[in-house]
């Protein structure tokens, strides 16, 4: 009888732990697909580098997640011309869609308290423009204690112009990354991340 009870203590303290490691090993994710819009496409009045490419890979990672059955969450920025989601990447019923009016997807809407209802550990962000929402989700997303991928070859951006010099798209988009690279979290490309 005393080893019965004994098993029971043994087997009620492993499982905790067990649990735990599992959870560590595997965070709960969700992806954030920011501002995939058609005003970022070549019918657009914002158009940026090779938008189309950027998509499809976000849409191949968009099939991951539904198959996988892991949180989806469409963020859109509040435009009034050409405002839609993409048609690459639409949602679907039951998926969370987040208007917002600034840069930081999470200010002054409410994807922190959603993620964090869900048990989110671990995001993983792709989306337009790679300097702007998409870098600003990367660094939110850190400061709020979530674990950070960024799908390099699911972002887009455009060149940029300072004074006289214009800053190529490639260049942004790369000295970007580098940025979250370093302090925020992990930049992957999308078939790195599906273990391709």
């Amino acid at each position: 009888m005393m080893k019965k009870y004994f098993l029971i203590f043994i087997i009620a303290a492993i499982i905790p732990f067990y649990m735990l490691s599992q959870e560590s090993e595997n965070p709960k994710t969700a992806l954030l697909l920011v501002d995939i819009q058609e005003f970022y496409f070549s019918s657009g009045y914002n158009q940026l580098i090779e938008p189309e490419a950027a998509s499809q890979q976000a849409a191949i990672v968009l099939d991951y997640f539904r198959k996988n059955k892991e949180l989806v969450v469409f963020i859109k920025h509040a435009v009034k011309k050409d405002s839609l989601i993409h048609a690459s990447v639409l949602p679907i019923d039951g998926e969370k869609v987040i208007t917002k009016q600034e840069i930081n997807s999470y200010l002054n809407t409410d994807l922190l308290s959603y993620l964090q209802e869900n048990s989110i550990k671990r995001v993983v962000i792709c989306g337009m423009m790679t300097h702007m929402c998409v870098e600003a989700a990367a660094r939110a997303s850190a400061d709020y204690g979530f674990e950070v991928i960024v799908l390099n070859n699911a972002c887009a951006t455009k060149d940029l112009v300072f004074g006289n010099d214009t800053v190529l798209a490639k260049d942004v988009h790369v000295s970007t990354l580098a940025t979250i690279e370093n302090y925020y979290g992990k930049v992957v490309t999308v078939d790195e991340f599906l273990g391709n």
